[in-house]
């Protein structure tokens, strides 16, 4: 058995080559919500220790190959999970810095003004947030300039109350986009630009190449959390980043109350690694499966888990992708994902519960097809590829108990995912998929995105203000544990139907900065 190593002093520093002595904080995670808050607390001048169980992703040419990312699943990991029926698969999970905004679609929505409210949906509740966006807003304009949002304010129909516009321009729509956008108002609709994390305008990094939704980006022109973020954290000699350190669980101390360490996976050893603060920030999935892992006597259904929602009451979005085909047109777009459209955000005509948000998917390519449809010719798959105009149609996942996670006697993950309001969200599609034909395309054709792909999974373990029914108050702080902290989509009460990337850096913003401040007044823990 691998030696049990107490953690007493950092390793050499990877960002600053000095020594970083006795982390005052330990973030576990190095994606959005980890690596947000690792730098406000960094900020402040707390000793910060960040762990990734991924390494840095290579730039290769395989990162903008679509067969290399699709077919042969290059960068996805190799661990598998399973469902309830013990069919196992390899999950669209991506162990790398920056978690995965690497191959996020740039996609930095705010939640609008109702998504922190009591929802009624067809099939369950959506509980209220224990606090409303005007507590948040604030933090949606440091994360909008932190991940370099380009938008335009103004143009979105339910968009929230802002104190300014973007800081950025948005990125501007390629012809057959406008043209999509002119007929959408035409048919009535108010169309926007998507607001989206690239580097793209005068000096800017990104050159629209046309591989950005889903692939790594070869120019660091992607806002993502090892460009925006972590590039800032390895400047600074208070932070130490520790690549290929995977967390399998955290140990508490006598009483239950306080976590003294996380146990570590490093170079084939098992380490201890103490700290007064533990942030835990692995991924809705995976940081529930770390609080069920830490099971002991004192807290038998694991950490944080006196309520039992750990690992309950998963949420992934229902996704639908559709397909506009032009017979006559071809396709040459570089970059589409600039137009979305919230017209239906609060219903369609004559439904009030189907509804939900529309923008544009990346390029759909020949391999992207034929890896969902591997009976498709390649040459159908490409000519498909190279005439469609792709759109993205999401619902809110109302949170379900009985949609989980949870470990198996072998260590593997087993995910129960049967979401709630399917008819809702069928019948929103359809009226998006008529929609698109009137306004010119003679073939739509749909396919749906399972809990293979968990790329907006969260709910696992929820935020509220009553311990008997979440694991974490308005603070992402353990109602168990005072100095534990879950800062993913983990703590979201529910889903919206817009892409949660955004909203979890500005929780992690308004997080890191009370915590920050906790600490520094001796009160975190």
């Amino acid at each position: 058995m691998a030696a049990i190593l107490e953690w007493k002093n950092c390793h050499l520093n990877q960002c600053g080559g000095t020594d970083m002595q006795n982390p005052q904080a330990v973030v576990i995670g190095s994606g959005v919500g980890g690596s947000t808050t690792a730098l406000q607390l960094a900020r402040a001048g707390l000793r910060v220790l960040l762990l990734e169980r991924g390494e840095k992703l290579a730039n290769e040419p395989e990162l903008n190959d679509a067969n290399a990312v699709f077919i042969q699943k290059r960068y996805r990991t190799h661990e598998e999970w399973q469902d309830e029926t013990g069919r196992r698969y390899r999950p669209g999970q991506y162990y790398y810095l920056g978690g995965h905004t690497k191959f996020y679609g740039t996609a930095m929505f705010r939640f609008r003004e109702s998504d922190f409210a009591e929802t009624q949906h067809e099939e369950a509740v959506s509980p209220a947030w224990p606090f409303g966006y005007d507590t948040l807003a604030p933090y949606y304009d440091e994360a909008e300039r932190l991940f370099g949002v380009r938008g335009q304010a103004g143009e979105d129909p339910t968009e929230p109350a802002r104190s300014s516009g973007y800081s950025h321009a948005p990125v501007p729509h390629a012809p057959l986009i406008a043209d999509m956008a002119g007929r959408l108002k035409a048919a009535g609709l108010r169309p926007f630009h998507m607001p989206a994390a690239v580097d793209y305008g005068p000096g800017g990094a990104c050159t629209l190449c046309g591989t950005c939704d889903a692939f790594g980006c070869r120019r660091d022109a992607k806002g993502d959390a090892e460009t925006r973020v972590l590039s800032l954290l390895r400047t600074m000699p208070n932070v130490e980043i520790r690549t290929g350190t995977q967390v399998l669980r955290l140990i508490h101390d006598d009483e239950g109350r306080q976590i003294t360490a996380a146990e570590v996976r490093h170079n084939g050893r098992i380490e201890r690694i103490a700290a007064p603060v533990f942030v835990l920030s692995a991924g809705a999935v995976n940081s529930a499966l770390i609080l069920l892992a830490s099971a002991s006597q004192a807290c038998p259904q694991g950490l944080a888990n006196r309520s039992g929602v750990v690992g309950r009451y998963l949420m992934n979005h229902h996704l639908t992708g559709l397909m506009g085909i032009l017979p006559r047109t071809a396709n040459d777009t570089a970059f589409p994902k600039t137009l979305s459209l919230n017209d239906f955000y609060h219903g369609i005509p004559g439904d009030r519960l189907a509804r939900g948000n529309i923008q544009m998917l990346g390029n759909i390519k020949g391999e992207m097809i034929r890896s969902a449809q591997p009976a498709v010719p390649r040459p159908v798959a490409n000519w498909m590829g190279r005439h469609s105009v792709d759109w993205l149609v999401m619902s809110e996942d109302p949170p379900l108990a009985e949609n989980r996670v949870r470990l198996l006697a072998d260590g593997t993950p087993e995910v129960t995912w049967h979401p709630a309001d399917f008819g809702a969200h069928d019948r929103f599609v359809r009226h998006a998929r008529a929609m698109l034909k009137r306004i010119g395309f003679p073939l739509v054709l749909r396919h749906s995105f399972g809990i293979e792909a968990p790329s907006h999974q969260c709910g696992t373990v929820r935020m509220g203000t009553d311990p008997a029914t979440s694991a974490l108050d308005g603070q992402c702080r353990a109602h168990d544990h005072p100095n534990l902290y879950v800062v993913d989509a983990g703590f979201f009460p529910s889903s919206a139907a817009v892409n949660p990337a955004l909203t979890v850096a500005a929780q992690a913003l308004r997080v890191g900065a009370a915590l920050s401040h906790a600490m520094a007044a001796g009160r975190a823990a």
